[in-house]
């Protein structure tokens, strides 16, 4: 078993990626502008210029920082309440801390909405770091931010699982060269994701019960 465990949060930990892309949806209704699927593909996991560039291209416009702080606005407003758990992951980080095996939230969403929606599921009692990639140079498929989230626990990155839904975070986890574990979320592994993923599986339930195998 690896030392370290560093989970991306939404899609992955929360059932939250579908708020943030029902929320692109809303603000490119007020733009004037159609996304799609493509547009899903591309935003989803990643952090940074790569994100930034993303929304200019796509929205039209060259303030992609308003738009960004919006969305986060929005995204927290919706998720006051409730944040909606992922299957099994309450289970898996609670193994993990009888284990002794070291643990980081890595996301690229703002630290502010990291920190709330761990300390809201009460989930920060089982998280040793938090990272955000929101102010890295380089967000995912860059490897920076699991680079990062590793040095945070002292260990390096091939160490670790890497436990991801999206494609720019598999990308990303692969090249840390971490042990990359893809939980599909809004979109099913590819050929690209199955061979770059060291292990696929439904649930976190399923990866579990493999970690402990």
């Amino acid at each position: 078993m690896k030392k370290g465990a560093i989970f991306d949060m939404d899609g992955l930990m929360f059932d939250t990626e579908r708020v943030y892309q029902e929320t692109w949806e809303e603000l490119g209704a007020e733009y004037g502008v159609t996304l799609g699927d493509v547009f899903a593909r591309e935003i989803c996991g990643t952090a940074g210029d790569r994100e930034k560039e993303i929304l200019c291209r796509y929205y039209h416009t060259d303030d992609a920082e308003s738009l960004l702080k919006e969305n986060a606005r929005r995204v927290r407003q919706k998720l006051t309440e409730v944040v909606p758990e992922k299957p099994g992951i309450r289970e898996i980080l609670a193994f993990f801390k009888e284990n002794g095996v070291r643990t980081a939230v890595a996301s690229s969403s703002p630290i502010e909405l990291i920190r709330h929606n761990l300390a809201q599921t009460g989930l920060d009692q089982y998280i040793d770091s938090m990272i955000s990639g929101a102010n890295l140079e380089h967000g995912k498929p860059a490897p920076d931010v699991f680079l990062k989230a590793a040095e945070s626990i002292g260990l390096p990155a091939e160490d670790c699982y890497v436990f991801e839904d999206a494609y720019n975070g598999v990308r990303a986890g692969h090249a840390a060269g971490a042990y990359t574990v893809m939980i599909p979320d809004i979109l099913p592994p590819d050929d690209e994701m199955r061979a770059k993923a060291d292990l696929i599986c439904d649930t976190l339930t399923e990866a579990l019960a493999i970690i402990r195998s």
